[in-house]
This record gives structure tokens, sequence and C-alpha cells, in this order.
């Protein structure tokens, strides 16, 4: 699965088990938003390739939902 976008390696993830408070934090939001922009990607390629009229509606769901919540975690991480 770690070929998917966004998907992080096992050493990512063995990493952020370690940390904890802000660095937790800063790391598990950086995280997120590369998982997120991994499944915008899939999902646009959905909408450009896919043939499923409802896979392709969830796809747009997908991208709008995803963007919104990057735009949320970037501004967390702002704060």
């Amino acid at each position: 699965m770690e070929d998917m976008p966004g998907m992080m390696s096992s050493d990512k993830m063995e990493e952020l088990a370690s940390a904890s408070g802000s660095a937790f934090d800063e790391m598990f939001l950086s995280m997120m938003i590369e998982h997120h922009e991994g499944a915008i990607e899939m999902a646009q390629t959905e909408q450009a390739d896919g043939e499923n009229p409802g896979a392709v509606d969830l796809a747009q769901t997908i991208e709008k939902t995803q963007a919104f919540e990057i735009e949320t975690m970037k501004e967390l991480l702002a704060s």
C-alpha cells in the first residue's frame, strides 16, 4: 500500500508513534496533509478516467472535502 499516493511508510509511522506533544501534533498534521493530497490525486484520476458515474461523483466529493480538510490542517499548523 505504500505505493499509493499519500501513504506513509512503516518508518514514518514508527517515527510518529515515538513522538509526543506538539512534535506529534505537527508530524500528524503534516502526514495527514500528504495523505489527503494523495487522495485528491487518486480522485482526480477517477474523474478523468472513470467510467462509473457513481464513482466519478464520489471522486468529486472526495476532492472537495479533502481540499477543505487540507486547508483546515494548514491553519492548525500555522497556529
